[in-house]
């Protein structure tokens, strides 16, 4: 995946139960971004951060999308709990991820696992790769997301 070329698509279940296509958005500036794990620290953070900056995305035009492996139904309490104004994807044979190039060869406490990298991609209205980020630091990241769309794609 290289920045100005077209993002790759993808249909996923969405938390509200619908399929969702990356075309489904043509026209509009997506902000989708790759996390672990629904309800862990770091993430919740994440989502919070997005959930809390929501509405200045949307007055740019930009929609937000979470991705993780995690299944439908982890998707819909992590939503409710947090009252999450965006969607998240299911991503439970992490294809997408690997399209992506964010399922990767973690280690945690010396253990070596496959799992996602924390990585946000802000796709333009033409469906090109505009900007990207990965192995993410999860403070000040949303804002930084923001700050580029309003530079660049507004």
């Amino acid at each position: 995946m290289t920045v100005g070329q077209k993002a790759p698509e993808f249909e996923l279940l969405a938390s509200n139960g619908e399929k969702v296509k990356l075309s489904d958005y043509k026209g509009k500036n997506v902000v989708l971004y790759f996390y672990p794990k629904d309800m862990t620290p770091g993430c919740t953070t994440q989502a919070c951060d997005f959930r809390d900056q929501h509405e200045n995305f949307e007055e740019l035009d930009a929609v937000i999308l979470g991705v993780s492996p995690d299944p439908v139904d982890k998707h819909e309490k992590f939503v409710d709990k947090h009252g999450l104004p965006f969607l998240l994807l299911v991503d439970e044979d992490h294809k997408v991820a690997e399209e992506y190039g964010v399922w990767k060869l973690k280690k945690n406490f010396g253990k070596e696992y496959m799992g996602i990298e924390r990585s946000t991609f802000i796709i333009d209205k033409e469906g090109n790769l505009s900007k990207e980020w990965r192995k993410v630091k999860v403070k000040g990241h949303v804002e930084e997301a923001l700050q580029y769309i309003q530079e660049n794609l507004s």
